[in-house]
């Protein structure tokens, strides 16, 4: 069995970790009527070997379920529902975070429960279409601009959801700012073109997610808080912007005055996006004072490296979770993955390509 600082018990906030891999937040579309349910408990429970799970993107709002059969934590039956989540989790040894996904403008209507709006920070519609249960594949809409009283409410949601993401159990919650969601969709000059205090400057553009990060710190305490950035990430029609480095340098220096447990960076290269420079992840590991965890394309290897390097503290992987349930032991003992993925089955509802991927068998 390989020694290496990966496979070493971790912290982030006040919790014990037991190795420092996370497994990334994927979307996997098994909610049905957008509760999780005891299928959604095994697959996570098969992957409790992580030292951190990291949900798929959970929305704390109605307006946020922009995709099919993705799970909410906004009502009293999506709660029990991943009360089953935590509760497997936590009887394998594991620990778990729920991601908080607005979906902002990347929805569309016929995903959405009836009275639900797609909002956004502006009416600036997103390029791209979206899958949907009842017309399979459409163009997504322009959103409805959020008024000063939406900001306010939408706030609240995700406060409520974290009190619930506590209540359901969960060690903490991460809030999506990533892949051209609704906070990211704040941060940005493109998606954002408001001309209030939420728009305009680096600061009025963070001002959203800052006060949104401020509200879930002092409702349920900040070491079971952390956070998702994509600098220079393009997923969802976020195009590059002169200000990228200055928007994120600021955002993690106040972050890191917050006090949240950890700020967790996707650079999706080894998926065929823009990289993301080093520099930028250098001055996030400058400015920002807790937890780092990074997260792009890693292999066995590579994330050996990065950890006994010091240039992040955990490493985040994803899509060999999915094919590889029992994925540490595997690297611990160099057994070979399984090459089995099939990206065919990543969304769809049942089963299949889902947990009923094998552990190793020698």
């Amino acid at each position: 069995m390989k020694t290496s600082k990966l496979y070493e018990p971790a912290k982030v906030g006040a919790i014990e970790l037991k190795n420092h891999i996370v497994m990334s937040p994927m979307t996997r579309c098994r909610a049905i009527g957008n509760v999780p349910n005891d299928l959604v408990a095994e697959y996570y429970k098969q992957r409790s070997g992580a030292g951190l799970i990291v949900t798929e993107g959970t929305s704390p709002s109605p307006n946020g379920l922009g995709y099919a059969r993705i799970p909410g934590i906004f009502s009293k039956e999506q709660v029990e529902g991943w009360k089953k989540v935590t509760s497997a989790v936590h009887g394998a040894g594991g620990k778990i975070f729920v991601q908080l996904m607005h979906t902002g403008r990347i929805s569309h209507q016929l995903n959405l429960p009836e009275g639900a709006v797609i909002l956004a920070p502006s009416a600036v519609k997103a390029a791209g279409q979206m899958w949907t249960d009842a017309a399979q594949m459409q163009d997504l809409p322009t959103p409805k601009a959020m008024t000063a009283e939406e900001v306010q409410s939408t706030k609240a949601e995700y406060i409520t959801a974290a009190k619930n993401a506590v209540e359901a159990g969960f060690d903490g919650i991460e809030l999506h700012s990533a892949n051209g969601y609704l906070l990211e969709q704040f941060l940005s000059p493109v998606s954002n073109i408001r001309t209030d205090n939420y728009g305009g400057s680096v600061e009025n553009r963070a001002r959203f997610v800052l006060e949104v990060a401020k509200g879930v710190v002092e409702a349920i305490g900040k070491e079971k808080v952390g956070i998702r950035l994509s600098p220079y990430g393009v997923a969802s029609d976020m195009p590059h912007y002169s200000e990228i480095d200055a928007t994120y340098e600021y955002l993690a220096t106040e972050l890191s005055k917050i006090g949240i447990a950890y700020v967790h960076v996707v650079d999706h290269s080894a998926m065929g996006a823009p990289a993301v420079p080093l520099a930028i992840k250098e001055t996030i590991r400058k400015v920002f004072k807790n937890t780092f965890i990074h997260a792009g394309g890693y292999i066995q290897k590579t994330a050996e490296a990065d950890v006994e390097s010091g240039l992040y503290d955990l490493v985040a992987i994803g899509r060999p979770f999915i094919s590889n349930p029992d994925l540490v032991e595997r690297f611990k003992n160099n057994w070979p993955l399984s090459s089995d993925l099939d990206m065919n089955t990543f969304y769809s509802a049942d089963a299949v390509g889902y947990t009923d991927y094998p552990v190793y068998k020698a």
